[in-house]
């Protein structure tokens, strides 16, 4: 049996635990190299498929960028149209997994051995969880996607409360409210977290468990087996980077564009792609002073700060705004969502395709691609709970507090709307002109201090901003480094700046389109691969000791 614990900085096992006896040795594939203080420990060959492969990517977007622009316009829809139903039908079953986990014998399993200990608090452990896996997306879309599925999507076939002169049709406000937080509430609620959840689950027993590397192939071996140390894993690891990488693009694409929205907001900096670019560049550098720092030096700093901040917006918002409209909001989005769950999750016979294939589908891609990176690094902090712990804390704790955000945020916005049209800068913005980076602040407008609370929100989506680039480089590092979470630091500085260059050529070549396109593209084969993780769960944890 190999000792995994070397050279990767993940501890043995504590108490009774199954591990896999193998052969292989951590790290026997990489090659290492050392050009004077700097060192590379990379794996071979997903550190130079994956490299080599972006590097020429990056190289067609900027070479021919009309090409790439047209291309990537056609991507999105086509596959959106074509395999909807695979991106519904798979993260339903993802939900019903982890439910089932909760409620079955095997959740006594503890992760990290039957005597382990958490290595990290409550505190610590949801402020990092949160701010690595949908911080930028609930700045961006919190007011955006009520308001829109409100008045303009029309999920399900409830009828818009917003006539084509802009008056209210009072027969359709109740409906339509209820609908917007509804059809919200289920791109944020249980199945995103769903899909994070397996992934994270994966690695975590894997590695914790049953003593392999901390890096997506591991979660294959009750499957694979030996094999997973081969082309079949190289593979797995190789689609774990490119999803983990592109799906990170997108969410710096939309921080640099509501970032630069706030600044033109706020202090009258132009919206454009040269200044989106300079963000990008600047967050960037941030970011790598924080992967210096490390996980608990940089990460879990940045995304304490993040959780205190974002709490007093989210707090102000909810009284600013009226708590008891928000209360009601919140209830009764979802009541709704409850009701509605199965209708919206089903992938077959829908006249709502706008929404459905618009956005359901694209949220469904994006948090495939964002899983490798969010999975890892929840279960990089997530050693010492037990399975039905996990499950519960990383499924329904974070659904319930993307609600409440939705509901104060999307509430807030969709009051503003019904109450006053004509006035209201969230309808000019996202109905009448359809402008998503600015959503935010046109709904802080219409509340007190709103110069001050649009600074907070930019800072906000920033230090996000960092903190994702930050914790995906470190994430791609281990997966190229064939599992070392301690490989030298140039290599996490090398993906850090990968990301941000990926991220600029995407917004040069096509826009957000561009960004979408390719989260899609590569979370569909990825989907797969979480299905498979599905059983491979299953199988691991059958041989391990409840407690």
């Amino acid at each position: 049996m190999s000792d995994t614990t070397t050279d990767q900085g993940i501890p043995a096992p504590e108490g009774a635990s199954d591990l896999i006896d193998t052969d292989y040795t951590i790290g026997q594939d990489n090659i290492e190299t050392r050009i004077g203080p700097f060192g590379m420990d990379i794996h071979n060959p997903v550190f130079l498929i994956s490299g080599l492969s972006i590097v020429a990517f990056v190289f067609y977007a900027l070479a021919l960028p009309e090409q790439a622009a047209g291309f990537f316009g056609w991507l999105r829809p086509a596959l959106t149209s074509t395999f909807d139903w695979v991106f519904l039908l798979s993260a339903n079953v993802f939900v019903i997994f982890c439910l089932a986990l909760i409620v079955l014998p095997v959740g006594k399993v503890r992760l990290g051995g039957a005597e382990a200990t958490p290595d990290y608090t409550y505190i610590g452990w949801f402020a990092m969880l949160f701010a690595a896996g949908m911080g930028i997306g609930l700045m961006f879309f919190g007011v955006l996607e009520p308001v829109y599925h409100m008045a303009i999507s029309e999920p399900l076939g409830v009828a818009s409360p917003i006539a084509e002169d802009g008056t209210i049709i009072a027969a359709n406000v109740a409906a339509a409210r209820e609908m917007g937080l509804a059809a919200t509430i289920y791109h944020w609620g249980l199945h995103p977290w769903a899909i994070y959840a397996v992934v994270a689950l994966a690695l975590a027993l894997f590695s914790y468990n049953k003593g392999l590397p901390l890096t997506i192939r591991s979660a294959f071996y009750p499957i694979f087996g030996e094999r997973i140390w081969g082309w079949t894993g190289h593979v797995i690891d190789t689609l774990a980077v490119f999803a983990t990488l592109f799906g990170l693009a997108t969410s710096l694409g939309f921080g640099a564009q509501q970032a630069n929205a706030g600044l033109e907001h706020v202090f009258g900096i132009p919206m454009n792609t040269t200044v989106q670019v300079l963000l990008i560049t600047f967050i960037t550098a941030i970011a790598l002073v924080s992967v210096l720092r490390g996980l608990d030096g940089g990460v879990k700093v940045l995304s304490e700060i993040n959780m205190v901040i974002a709490a007093v917006l989210l707090l102000f918002v909810f009284f600013a705004a009226g708590a008891v409209t928000i209360l009601t909001d919140f209830g009764a989005g979802m009541v709704a969502y409850v009701k509605d769950i199965v209708p919206l999750s089903n992938p077959f016979g829908r006249e709502d395709t706008g929404y459905m294939q618009g956005w359901t589908a694209f949220y469904w891609a994006w948090w495939i691609s964002w899983s490798p990176f969010v999975g890892m690094f929840i279960a990089r902090v997530s050693r010492g709970r037990t399975v039905r712990e996990f499950v519960i804390c990383v499924l329904l704790i974070p659904s319930m507090v993307c609600v409440l955000w939705m509901a104060t945020f999307g509430g807030a916005a969709i009051d503003q709307v019904l109450t006053d049209p004509a006035a209201s800068a969230v309808k000019a913005q996202v109905i009448d002109s359809y402008n998503p980076p600015i959503s935010l602040f046109a709904m802080l407008e219409g509340l007190p201090l709103s110069s001050i609370t649009s600074v907070i929100a930019i800072v906000l989506v920033i230090v996000f901003f960092v903190t994702s680039s930050d914790s995906g480089s470190l994430v791609i590092d281990t997966i190229t480094a064939g599992g070392k979470v301690d490989a030298p630091v140039p290599q996490r500085v090398f993906w850090c700046v990968f990301e941000g260059a990926v991220a600029i050529v995407l917004l040069l070549g096509g826009g957000l389109g561009a960004l979408q396109a390719m989260v899609i593209s590569t979370g569909l084969p990825f989907t797969f691969v979480l299905l498979l993780m599905c059983w491979a769960i299953w199988k691991g944890l059958l041989a391990e000791r409840r407690v």
